[in-house]
């Protein structure tokens, strides 16, 4: 009886050890998953910031264009 309770003693531990690994293995995906799902947004907030810049002055040159042809057309 002293030894199959050692057994399962035994046996406790090393699935424990097991169950250990695996969740230091999940926390260091959660990890690693965090910080590119950070990169992930800061790129696409870089990328927005971009868009908007150009749409800006994409509006400005079509702007200063109607103006120029507001203008032509007077003149006519």
């Amino acid at each position: 009886m002293h030894f199959v309770m050692a057994d399962i003693k035994e046996q406790i531990f090393q699935e424990l050890d097991s169950l250990e690994k695996a969740v230091a293995g999940l926390q260091c995906d959660a990890d690693t998953a965090g910080r590119q799902t950070d990169l992930e947004v800061a790129i696409l907030t870089q990328q927005v910031k971009t868009l908007r810049a150009r749409n800006a002055d994409a509006i400005g040159a079509i702007d200063r264009s109607i103006s120029i042809l507001e203008k032509l057309k007077a003149r006519k």
